[in-house]
């Protein structure tokens, strides 16, 4: 038998059964999926788990999924990187880089939560699905909705990236651009889900779509050897990644297979938009929704879902949030790739300079063990780099034409050496 799952209310706890719907009928709270952790303690185990795809799917019997429900799609079980160039520069001695811009198929952490949706699409009998999108959802819904042959409605803002546009547009979904803001975006792909008998990812298969991102926090517990690390760093949007984390910490504590241990949760998130930080640092868990302003536009959700409850996983752990201007996203961007070798968008550069921040205000100690999210691929968000980087002239392909560019190369590099000890040693690019 399959391990039982059912829809619980977050407040006031009334259960629903498996239904496509997302908000509480009585007190109009949020949904989420509640496993029966007893029926799964006999097969949820580290050798059952080790016997399993090198595939998020390793982990289905904690997932909302009959147990004969077979992937089309082997998303996530991303690499874990050790990161010690770039720790070296931040002042991390024991920093690692979950990398998620190699998710499959579409090189971001959404693949994993639109897996367990689009299964649960398929148990409903939905043959259209969709969702609202700041792009990365928009690609892993159209490629897998391409993989079932479902199909698919895809509903963003008109100032999408280019790349995100067109990777969405190569699997074949309607795309639908509106002229507004991912929150109008979003209250529009409500109504349709109203009006029309299709399975909204984000709307009203929300609470199985977001338990895919529990994949992310047992991943990080096999990957460091069945234990837990002291503080995990978090991109926040709607907020509900960074919840789901520590969703899966507690459950692989009830079920025995890591020590129990207390996780400070860090939430990052762009100044442009950071209606999470901000409720964080007032010390409240109510959110005062922004208009988006800022690169980072995967994460440019002003009105976020899981909001409030992403501000309490961050308060109740000890934790804390930061928000970075897109100067430093664009920096921290190029920082990930120059010494770690990952090419991340605007939100892994967002992730990547908080937690720099972090370390510089003492807020994550040099020596503690600390996992950074890097939730997609900077091949997505290639147009935050115009202009970052001159074309070269080139040179004939001659010896001495080579050597008298090295020349220069050396001549600039001093140049450089100077500007830095003109401004008080800052590495300014």
């Amino acid at each position: 038998m399959a391990v039982a799952y059912e829809l619980r209310c977050r407040e006031c706890g009334k259960t629903y059964g498996n239904t496509p719907l997302s908000i509480c009928e009585d007190c109009f709270s949020p949904l989420e999926v509640q496993c029966d952790l007893e029926a799964a303690r006999g097969r949820f185990t580290r050798e059952a788990i080790a016997r399993g795809p090198s595939s998020m799917w390793r982990y289905q019997s904690l997932l909302p999924v009959p147990e004969d429900y077979v992937p089309a799609t082997p998303a996530g079980w991303t690499p874990l990187l050790q990161a010690p160039r770039l720790g070296r520069r931040i002042g991390a001695n024991n920093l690692f880089i979950k990398n998620d811009a190699v998710c499959l198929p579409t090189l971001s952490f959404k693949d994993r939560v639109v897996s367990v949706a689009l299964a649960n699409a398929q148990i409903f009998g939905f043959d259209t699905v969709g969702c609202s999108s700041t792009g990365n959802l928009a690609n892993a819904v159209a490629a897998q909705a391409a993989r079932l042959g479902l199909k698919a409605y895809i509903l963003v803002p008109a100032d999408l990236e280019p790349a995100k546009i067109l990777n969405t547009q190569v699997y074949g979904a309607k795309l639908v651009r509106i002229d507004g803001n991912y929150d109008h975006v979003n209250r529009l792909c409500s109504q349709i889900a109203e009006r029309f008998n299709w399975g909204f990812v984000n709307v009203n298969l929300r609470p199985y779509y977001a338990e895919g991102s529990k994949t992310v926090g047992f991943e990080i517990a096999e990957q460091l050897g069945w234990r837990l690390p002291d503080n995990v760093v978090v991109p926040m949007a709607g907020g509900s990644l960074i919840t789901k984390i520590r969703k899966a910490f507690k459950e692989l504590i009830e079920l025995g297979l890591v020590k129990e241990k207390e996780v400070r949760f860090f939430g990052a998130q762009a100044t442009g938009c950071s209606p999470i930080s901000t409720a964080v640092k007032a010390g409240t868990e109510a959110i005062e929704p922004q208009r988006p302003s800022t690169i980072a536009r995967s994460l440019a959700i002003g009105n976020p879902a899981d909001g409030p409850y992403a501000a309490r996983c961050i308060r109740e752990s000890g934790g804390w949030a930061e928000d970075v201007s897109d100067v430093e996203i664009v920096s921290a961007i190029q920082e990930l790739a120059e010494t770690e070798g990952v090419f991340t968008e605007t939100a892994g550069g967002v992730t990547t300079a908080v937690t720099a921040r972090l370390y510089a205000h003492g807020r994550i100690k040099p020596d503690e063990l600390t996992v950074a999210c890097i939730t997609g691929n900077g091949l997505k968000t290639t147009d935050a780099l115009a202009g970052a980087y001159e074309t070269e002239q080139a040179i004939r392909p001659r010896l001495t034409d080579f050597e008298a560019y090295l020349e220069e190369l050396d001549g600039d590099k001093g140049d450089r050496e100077r500007d830095r000890v003109l401004v008080g040693g800052a590495n300014v690019r």
